[in-house]
């Protein structure tokens, strides 16, 4: 990595003394509106390319999408993401290098590349994230086909490591640490490890018999036996209906209760069997990967339903934020 920087530190100096010499050269000569147009795009072309090197090599910009790391980071928080944490990226979501000695470690707050994204092609893949760089992510022209931003990038924090089982029961993760046969409560173990408080819940407990009375509907209305749903499933779902909270669930919850009754309609079909043994048994970590979850936990898109992410598609760490101004902070501690 020194040889790099000093790389660039040469070249850097070698273009700066040639502008110098062309700016003597035509101050020399009579100013024309042509040459000072002409040199406002060198300086101009000249500030995005740094821009983007710097971006792509050392720190990048970054705006928060959505409300999935609240309170922690909220929607329109502008953070900075150091490139140099895992690794060197050679290119946009390409090949890294340097990677052997610098590892996530856990509860790091990391930017990654969105496994479900689609992808419009290698060349625009790569140019959005030059455009979205030299713009200091002002202009994304990555879109989805509703027209609104499309999101390459996730932000959330390092939870389940290599080797980890992670499971989940009314939104509280359980971690069966590596090496070891039983799980402990996500929050026992961040107060045991001396980690930061942990994610923020939005549902009430008390409304989890009627989420789980939810996803049993759902599973009797797709397998066609709306006519035999049981009456108390039903008086359990009536206790949601109409609270304050009611537009906020817990999705993993709804669909892992739906998933276990599909099952036990027709145990005979190894699929569903499959599905249900997923949420029974857990998520497990791989080697070379990390499980990302949302501080807002009631309200993140993240690893509990694309599962782990290789290590090599982690595009940085957030160790700061520098707007709103009066949210300006450091986040590298905060693990």
């Amino acid at each position: 990595m020194d040889k790099f920087l000093g790389f660039l530190e040469r070249s850097t100096e070698k273009h700066l003394t040639k502008r110098r010499r062309i700016k003597l050269y035509e101050k020399s000569q009579k100013r024309t509106v042509l040459s000072e147009i002409k040199g406002w795009i060198d300086a101009l072309v000249f500030a995005i390319f740094w821009v983007i090197i710097i971006n792509q090599y050392l720190f990048q910009l970054f705006v928060i999408p959505s409300p999935s790391m609240v309170d922690t980071l909220n929607v329109g928080d502008r953070v900075i993401v150091n490139k140099d944490s895992y690794g060197v990226e050679l290119y946009p979501a390409g090949t890294k290098v340097f990677t052997d000695a610098r590892r996530v470690q856990r509860d790091q707050i990391i930017t990654f590349y969105n496994p479900e994204y689609d992808s419009k092609g290698p060349l625009f893949d790569i140019l959005s994230q030059v455009v979205y760089m030299g713009t200091l992510t002002l202009v994304n022209i990555d879109r989805n086909d509703d027209g609104t931003p499309a999101e390459r990038l996730y932000v959330k924090r390092a939870v389940g490591m290599p080797g980890d089982v992670v499971n989940f029961s009314e939104g509280d993760a359980y971690i069966e640490l590596s090496g070891t046969d039983g799980f402990i409560a996500e929050s026992d173990f961040r107060k045991a490890s001396s980690l930061v408080d942990g994610p923020s819940r939005s549902v009430d407990k008390a409304n989890y018999p009627g989420l789980r009375a939810a996803g049993r509907l759902t599973a009797y209305q797709e397998a066609g036996l709306s006519g035999r749903v049981p009456l108390h499933t039903v008086a359990e779902y009536q206790t949601i209906m109409g609270t304050e909270n009611d537009w906020v669930f817990d999705r993993y919850e709804l669909e892992k209760a739906r998933t276990d009754a599909r099952a036990s309609f027709d145990p005979s079909d190894m699929s569903l069997r499959s599905d249900r043994a997923h949420y029974d048994n857990g998520i497990y970590v791989p080697e070379d990967h990390v499980l990302p979850l949302g501080d807002n936990r009631d309200n993140s898109h993240d690893g509990r339903y694309f599962g782990p992410v290789a290590e090599s598609r982690i595009n940085g760490r957030v160790v700061g934020r520098f707007w709103p101004l009066s949210a300006v902070s450091s986040l590298a501690d905060n693990i």
